[in-house]
């Protein structure tokens, strides 16, 4: 993992224009990219930091030759210093395969990475807004998950150097705010999906779309009837713009995600239709830990940014599908 830190010290921000310098750790991957996109889009200077462990430097090639943008390949759980004038901190593997490859190193990308970032933002009396997840809330014995539903999460399962890295980085965000004043905001993903994934990442859309273009056999886990509330990318990142700008009473932890509640043999069954798929479905053991309920309350997103997710699931799906057609014909 290369660490160019003479090349992060030396970044500066034009102080003599109004465009803002914007850090994005993980800028390189799946939801960073596209929110990389959206601030390009928007006229600010953005700087990608990304070790490209689970990142793609295909994803924002778009960029590679803007005097607006600028990679530093970097691995967050080691220090660094660039001047910028806000930063998205969402650098952290999420899938499990990656997850279970080196949970270490995953625990140390959420403590160490959201620790370097809010010590950034302390320096430079700027802005952070954190990536956390609907994981927090581990398998909810409330529904919805409200942001006042501390959750039910095991501490020494398979996924919890995710779940448990999460919590961390939330606690570390609001310690920093109560003890320092940093203009902390935190974000609560839940299940997101798009063009970028990452084919092999293990996750259920993925999964789902690869099997059924392949006309394999859609492997659904346990019953089928867990529920997921899938949120396209584009409103997420809408969303976590929203709050960056938001300048109202500090809020809380805020939750982004659809609030449409599908099962997932509910999801298995559109996606067979939108490919015209003669795949079967057939089971599997479930994994340790899975919840079997997730949807997000978004009636603080509604509340104070005016935010809701509009994408419907078939819509985002058929984009996705698209996309991950694409990837998988350059392979053959």
């Amino acid at each position: 993992m290369n660490s160019d830190s003479s090349k992060i010290s030396n970044i500066q921000t034009n102080k003599e224009t109004s465009i803002k310098t914007i850090l994005v750790t993980g800028g390189a991957g799946f939801i960073g990219s596209h929110l990389v996109d959206r601030l390009m889009i928007e006229g600010h200077k953005v700087i990608c930091i990304d070790d490209l462990q689970t990142g793609d430097i295909s994803n924002t090639l778009s960029h590679h030759n803007s005097v607006n943008y600028e990679f530093i390949d970097h691995d967050v759980i080691d220090t660094y210093d660039v001047e910028v004038d806000a930063i998205y901190n969402l650098a952290c593997p999420a899938s499990l395969s990656f997850i279970r490859a080196d949970p270490v190193h995953s625990f140390k990308t959420s403590i160490l990475g959201a620790l370097n970032a809010l010590d950034l933002a302390k320096r430079r009396n700027i802005p952070i807004l954190q990536a956390s997840s609907s994981e927090i809330y581990g398998d909810p014995e409330r529904h919805p998950q409200k942001e006042n539903y501390w959750g039910n999460v095991n501490p020494v399962g398979e996924r919890s150097c995710y779940d448990e890295g999460k919590r961390g980085a939330e606690t570390l965000c609001a310690d920093y705010f109560t003890q320092y004043g940093v203009d902390t905001k935190i974000v609560r993903i839940f299940n997101t999906y798009g063009p970028r994934m990452r084919i092999l990442d293990g996750r259920v859309v993925t999964n789902f779309i690869v099997q059924a273009l392949k006309n394999e056999d859609i492997t659904i886990r346990s019953d089928g009837l867990q529920t997921r509330s899938f949120c396209y990318v584009d409103d997420l990142v809408d969303g976590m713009i929203r709050l960056m700008n938001y300048s109202g009473p500090h809020l809380g932890p805020v939750n982004l995600g659809n609030t449409s509640e599908y099962t997932i043999l509910e999801l298995a069954h559109i996606i067979l239709k939108l490919t015209g798929s003669k795949s079967k479905i057939t089971y599997i053991a479930a994994t340790s830990d899975d919840p079997l309920r997730r949807q997000p309350d978004t009636t603080l997103a509604a509340q104070s940014l005016g935010w809701s997710a509009k994408i419907s699931l078939e819509e985002g799906l058929i984009s996705t599908i698209n996309f991950i057609e694409k990837a998988l014909s350059k392979e053959n």
